[in-house]
């Protein structure tokens, strides 16, 4: 095969190795996929000014989280499903995240559960919550997050109601995968991930394994996790999360200045601006469109972390010039673990960071705190600015007239 040079290049090898349905769980995004596009688009239209004759020998990519040293300011999001793209993906990934350096974030929706990578790793790791219909389960997750010591728990804030992804139903996504006339030939042509993942012991979910009905059955436990999604869901509940969590707190999944404004009074460490991956309300605007207005908004009073869409060590640098503190990684990482296992998200991390480094040096910067606006072409400084994408223009109007 070709040497690996970016994630685009792991993400083809992902599609090689792991069924479709699979795959297309992490690839792919809701309805019409626009603001999975926007996502994309919009980063890629920032321009980076190249600066030049300035001594950057001594660069670093070394930040904080919450706090916490990390080698690079970039945490693996939640993830839910990962133990399907490699056996014990969730295992794998932590070890990796840990060993560069970086957060980890296991998802409610995991294959291994809390117990099991706690079990497996030496340091702690952040939890993601869903808050669910039935409030005892829900607690009895908070309360295995604190008895497994993670460190932060996640709170996703825009899944009340699950938004359509067409190519998980016309590709009859399960949870644990099934065979069937119709996926039988692409299975058959991963012989690997079959070995690995369907003969594992750990194929549904794992933190839902004494949820209501799990031990009737997975056709009762799926219709029970169907159902759990809750539209009734407030800000009252997070505050009911807040008064039973006794560590950090990040809310994921804030889009909109007002929301984020409410979010910073609520007591929380970090608010993640995110639109889950395009994978919820297609039509909303960019996670990075919003980014600045967000940070301008809240970002003296909470700390502000990122994600949707980054794929690349510039993205990172394009996103913390903006006001972020952090990023996140979801698909990124995912398509470096189905394509190597552990040893495939390290070199994710690895090619991250590497074009974080070299976007430093040639931007005139040296470290993290002098990653500003400044690195951004704008009228400011007299140059020409990339057009604008659409879905750009219509969510910056909405910030000023928000503001």
């Amino acid at each position: 095969m070709p040497p690996v040079t970016n994630i685009e290049d792991l993400r083809l090898r992902a599609r090689r190795r792991i069924p479709r349905a699979i795959f297309d769980y992490a690839d792919r995004g809701s309805y019409d996929e626009a603001t999975y596009r926007a996502n994309r688009e919009d980063l890629a239209a920032l321009k980076l000014r190249q600066r030049v004759m300035i001594d950057v020998s001594g660069r670093s990519t070394a930040s904080t989280m919450l706090d916490e040293p990390v080698s690079m300011p970039v945490a693996i999001a939640p993830t839910g499903l990962t133990g399907l793209f490699h056996a014990d993906g969730e295992i794998h990934g932590c070890r990796a995240a840990h060993a560069f350096g970086i957060p980890f974030t296991l998802s409610t929706m995991s294959i291994c559960s809390i117990e099991d990578v706690a079990g497996a790793v030496d340091k702690p790791f952040w939890f993601q919550l869903y808050v669910m219909r039935d409030r005892g389960f829900s607690r009895s997750l908070v309360e295995r997050a604190i008895a497994a010591k993670c460190s932060a728990l996640v709170l996703t804030l825009d899944l009340q109601i699950q938004g359509q992804r067409h190519n998980d139903i016309k590709n009859g996504l399960a949870v644990p995968p099934k065979l069937t006339v119709k996926n039988a030939l692409d299975i058959a042509t991963k012989p690997r991930w079959a070995l690995e993942v369907l003969r594992g012991k750990r194929k549904t979910f794992g933190n839902l394994t004494e949820a209501p009905g799990a031990r009737e059955g997975l056709s009762t436990l799926s219709h029970w996790i169907a159902g759990q999604f809750d539209p009734s869901l407030s800000w009252k509940d997070v505050e009911w999360i807040r008064s039973i969590w006794p560590g950090k707190l990040i809310l994921k999944g804030v889009l909109d200045v007002e929301d984020a404004r409410i979010a910073a009074g609520l007591g929380a460490s970090a608010l993640v601006v995110s639109n889950h991956g395009g994978r919820q309300l297609d039509g909303a605007p960019s996670s990075i469109s919003m980014l600045p207005g967000i940070a301008d908004a809240v970002g003296d009073r909470i700390e502000v972390l990122f994600d949707g869409g980054v794929r690349s060590g510039q993205d990172v640098v394009k996103a913390l010039a903006l006001g972020a503190k952090g990023c996140m990684i979801g698909k990124a990482w995912l398509y470096g673990l189905a394509a190597g296992g552990g040893a495939g998200v390290t070199q994710a991390l690895e090619i991250i960071r590497k074009e974080m480094d070299v976007t430093m040096a040639l931007t005139g910067t040296r470290n993290i705190a002098e990653l500003t606006p400044e690195i951004i072409h704008g009228p400011r400084h007299g140059e020409e600015v990339a057009r604008p994408t659409e879905s750009m223009r219509q969510s910056l109007d909405a910030q000023s007239m928000a503001v």
